[in-house]
């Protein structure tokens, strides 16, 4: 059909568009970091194959759903690896689970761009009432992963801004070891906190920018 030395599989990546026979999330990632044109390549495409995550986690990125984390200002990095544990089944959660294994590694990568990209709307605009307290316990037992302002890593989540109900939920996930989340470490350091410090941290953490 095609002649020449050409192979027909590199013929067929050239004419479908998009398509790219070596595309691997991570380095696209990568590429995007050192580069400010793929980055904003990648962020654009990412706008659009974001759509069917909009309906929960809001069109850039700001939760609508009180359970439902913000994923605006993660590190896109952060949010590759949590994609890559809900397609391997490390993270649990079927819907996600399901929805993560359909992706393409192009929009997997554009994907964690795109929200890594969004500014962030703290999800409660004003300190709640044990706010002050709840840094001092942040300082003490999560900043040393998260960072001084919870603006996470490539290997940890930001905290700052996030929703209430998602910081609490996940508290007790850990707090009770249900399975949902596996980390020894941050079981240690929930348990250290104690149940009845969780609303100081979660009011001290919500209204971060």
């Amino acid at each position: 059909m095609f002649r020449g030395s050409v192979p027909y599989l590199l013929v067929l990546a050239l004419w479908l568009p998009g398509a790219a026979l070596s595309e691997n999330a991570a380095d696209l990632i990568a590429g995007a970091l050192a580069d400010s044109e793929q980055h904003e390549a990648l962020a654009n495409e990412g706008a659009n194959a974001s759509f069917f995550c909009a309906n929960c986690h809001g069109e850039d990125g700001n939760s609508r759903i009180g359970e439902v984390p913000n994923l605006a200002g993660q590190h896109p990095v952060y949010i590759h690896n949590q994609i890559s544990a809900f397609v391997q089944g490390v993270r649990k959660d079927p819907f996600m689970e399901g929805l993560m294994r359909v992706l393409s590694e192009r929009e997997k990568a554009s994907i964690a761009v795109y929200y890594a990209n969004s500014s962030v709307r703290p999800a409660t605009a004003q300190a709640g009432s044990r706010a002050d307290e709840g840094a001092r316990f942040y300082v003490e037992f999560c900043a040393r992963c998260h960072g001084d302002r919870a603006r996470g890593s490539t290997e940890y989540p930001r905290l700052a801004g996030q929703q209430p109900e998602y910081l609490r939920i996940n508290l007790q996930r850990y707090l009770t070891m249900s399975g949902e989340r596996i980390y020894p470490a941050m079981t240690g350091a929930v348990r250290q906190l104690g149940e009845r410090n969780f609303d100081a941290v979660i009011d001290y953490l919500s209204s971060l920018d």
